[in-house]
């Protein structure tokens, strides 16, 4: 199956030829996860500090569907 793939705040550089907040189209297996998908790209865990699937928060276990939009943030600070 395919979902639409977003990655931003330095997560980009992990996926070659990424760009912040560009749609990336991935290819995966029927029922993967957000956490198989982020292990698919190479994006190590423990960086991926939000995941919106089709604009609603998700967790790491949420299971994918065919076609979904997936946003990836990483832990982001500032005042």
């Amino acid at each position: 199956m395919q979902v639409e793939v977003r990655v931003f705040g330095g997560l980009e550089k992990f996926i070659p030829g990424a760009r912040f907040g560009q749609s990336i189209p991935v290819e995966c297996p029927g029922g993967s996860t957000a956490g198989q998908l982020v292990d698919t790209l190479g994006i190590p865990g423990s960086l991926v500090f939000t995941i919106l699937v089709n604009g609603r928060h998700a967790g790491m276990d949420a299971v994918l569907h065919p076609g979904d939009r997936v946003s990836l943030f990483p832990a982001v600070g500032g005042g």
